[in-house]
């Protein structure tokens, strides 16, 4: 909603999908797992010129396997384990998000026509692809970084 509690619809088309990797959703070991972004028909080859010359891509893609009703908006203890802090849905990088958007940065192996190879990307066989973006040491964090125990606790086995 806008500030005048407009009701802004956005849509989205997905630029591909992923193909390979996992088949099942999963919460840890990502970090060897390769898969394929396969850009959809409407794209040409040319769409991911220059990619190559970058090590890391930003994907964003949609959780579609989240059923609606099970969308989290308030706080939640992550993962359900109930020795972890119970926290917005805003401070935790669960699937059941309210526009289901995941983000991942993983290692690009290379490009191959219509498709990006990539290794420790975490998201499914069949998941829509919303946007490929190349990994820029400038947009990461400036200055230092912090996070909670529990943060750094899940994310022990992640990749």
């Amino acid at each position: 909603m806008t500030e005048n509690s407009t009701p802004v619809e956005i849509v989205s088309e997905p630029v591909g999908r992923v193909v390979g990797g996992r088949a099942d959703v999963l919460d840890d070991e990502w970090g060897g797992v390769a898969a394929v972004i396969r850009l959809d028909e409407r794209f040409g080859a040319d769409a991911l010129a220059g990619l190559d010359a970058f090590s890391h891509v930003e994907v964003v893609y949609h959780f579609d396997r989240v059923p609606a009703e099970k969308v989290e908006t308030g706080a939640r203890h992550p993962r359900g384990n109930t020795d972890w802090p119970l926290v917005g849905i805003f401070a935790q990088r669960g699937k059941n998000r309210p526009n289901r958007l995941g983000v991942s940065r993983c290692r690009l192996l290379r490009v191959d026509g219509r498709e990006v190879h990539v290794e420790g990307l975490d998201a499914v066989d069949g998941t829509p692809v919303l946007d490929i973006k190349p990994y820029m040491t400038e947009f990461g964090p400036r200055g230092a970084t912090t996070q909670p125990g529990w943060a750094t606790e899940i994310m022990r086995h992640y990749y």
